[in-house]
């Protein structure tokens, strides 16, 4: 009987096999979901409406016709394309149903499997569902007794429910995109949930309509600001000297009218200690005109104050300040597009500049030459990681990492600390994370380090690399010949990872 089966027509198929309706049906990301009551209650109240047997909300692919609700049949799932009714609904473009008395006199249906056989269907009226402009399927009623007619209303009524399941299509789809958003932004969160107090820099976001600056703690004091309260831009520029106002002004008014990034070095009037400041505009209106513009500041007296060594500093501070701020400009980019809000911005965007600055404090320290691995350790374990190792067992000898390598690797462990407490192995009260490594010497001098979680909550790898990932496996990017290799085992997250050293220590 399957060979006598009459094939979809040219035009219906070339109807099923369009590219655009497809990319609509796919970016749905519904076929195969779990069973939905909102659609069974509207093939509930269709069957009944028309008095059949049968009722369905079909989606139609290239080889298969899925049915988002099937009432009247259990455990019918899908059905070939090629045997569907609906695909020549939604072919039909000139109109917006599609009515058939008996299917058994109808050519293209009186040799199908469901006229022939069961269930013998014998009526069908159907009507497209249509979403972004793309038929995806249909609302249909199916009977097993030919009718000599169909009333009018009902058939108005089937229309309507179905621009109804349209609907429920987008505003479902919508909600699934909003969750999906949020989730993203949640675990973005955890990333950024620590304030930027310990780093020594100063975060801002000024809402340049309204003039009013949402700042950290660190800003506020440095520029000797109020501790609590709202914050106004001119309050900031009456804070530099006097001297240092008008470079100040002139580098917001080109950043704000040539696109370039805000960058000034001022004095501020009360204490007279130096600021570097970065910033750049991040939103404008529809006439280019800024809406805002954020960045960060930091205290540069110390480097001011001896003059050969703080051109040879600030030209380096400046290099990795520039650097630092891109890869953050980055993460800011893709954040701010998602949650514009200002101080939504600033309580979301945190933890990651924290390991950043803190590295930058340990170098600045030490001239830019290198910090003990030790250190980079402490900054994510805590001080006592040696002597009172909290769930962590940690095993190799003390070395030197150049500058790259510490903030790289820093950046690095923190990603993989942050994430143990949130979903890995410190998520729970079992499990242990082991962080071991030696220097090799052979082909060429080097820090193996590995990192491996057990007793932790089983773990699957994600479905696509979240920032997280990106940046741990791109964190030692400016480190030729490094290399970091992410596990996502049943039993733990593992990393394996390699950076090259120099001969010698110092």
């Amino acid at each position: 009987m399957i060979d006598q089966i009459t094939p979809l027509s040219d035009d219906v198929q070339k109807v099923v096999d369009d590219p655009a309706r497809r990319d609509v049906l796919a970016a749905l990301e519904v076929m195969d979901s779990e069973p939905d009551p909102d659609f069974d209650r509207l093939t509930r109240i269709a069957a009944r409406l028309f008095g059949t047997e049968f009722a369905q909300v079909t989606l139609i692919d290239v080889d298969r016709q899925w049915f988002r609700s099937c009432f009247g049949v259990d455990g019918l799932a899908e059905t070939p394309t090629e045997v569907s009714f609906c695909a020549h609904t939604i072919a039909a473009i000139d109109r917006d149903h599609l009515i058939v008395l008996d299917m058994a006199q109808d050519e293209r249906f009186k040799h199908n499997p469901f006229v022939v056989g069961w269930p013998n269907v014998r009526f069908y009226a159907g009507a497209p569902v249509t979403v972004r402009g793309q038929r995806i399927g249909t609302l249909c009623v199916l009977g097993t007794r030919p009718r000599e007619s169909v009333d009018p209303d009902l058939i108005a009524q089937l229309i309507d429910m179905a621009e109804v399941a349209s609907t429920l299509f987008s505003l479902k789809d919508e909600a699934r995109v909003r969750a999906r958003t949020a989730a993203a932004l949640i675990k973005e969160e955890w990333r950024h949930a620590l304030t930027l107090e310990a780093g020594k820099v100063g975060s801002w976001v000024w809402d340049v309509r309204t003039g009013e600056v949402s700042c950290n703690d660190t800003f506020r004091r440095m520029y000797e600001l109020p501790e609590v309260g709202s914050i106004h831009v001119e309050q900031i520029l009456d804070a530099h000297d006097a001297r240092d106002r008008p470079l100040v002004e002139e580098a917001i008014a080109a950043s704000f009218a040539d696109g370039l990034d805000y960058n000034a070095e001022a004095r501020v009037g009360k204490n007279g200690r130096w600021l570097t400041m970065r910033g750049r505009v991040y939103q404008r209106d529809a006439e280019g005109q800024p809406l805002i513009m954020m960045g960060a500041s930091l205290d540069i007296s110390e480097s001011k104050q001896s003059a050969e060594q703080t051109r040879l500093l600030l030209r380096e501070l400046n290099h990795r300040v520039k650097n630092t701020l891109a890869m953050i400009q980055s993460v800011a980019r893709q954040t701010i597009k998602k949650n514009p809000d200002p101080k939504q911005f600033i309580e979301a965007f945190s933890g990651r500049l924290r390991t950043i600055s803190d590295a930058h404090v340990l170098l600045a320290d030490r001239d830019w030459s290198g910090v003990q691995l030790y250190e980079v350790l402490s900054s994510q374990l805590g001080a006592d990681f040696l002597r009172e190792p909290d769930r962590a067992e940690v095993n190799g000898e003390d070395v030197t990492l150049p500058a790259d390598h510490a903030l790289g690797l820093g950046l690095i462990l923190h990603e993989l600390t942050t994430n143990a407490h949130r979903y890995g192995a410190w998520s729970g009260s079992n499990g242990v994370v082991a962080i071991y490594w030696e220097v090799l010497n052979a082909p060429v001098r080097g820090l193996s380090m590995h990192w491996r979680e057990t007793g932790g909550p089983q773990v699957e790898a994600p479905s696509e690399a979240g920032l997280g990932v990106r940046l741990i496996e791109r964190s030692l990017a400016k480190v030729l010949d490094s290399e970091v290799k992410l596990r996502f085992e049943p039993q733990g997250v593992a990393a394996d990872i390699w950076i090259p050293l120099p001969l010698y220590e110092g």
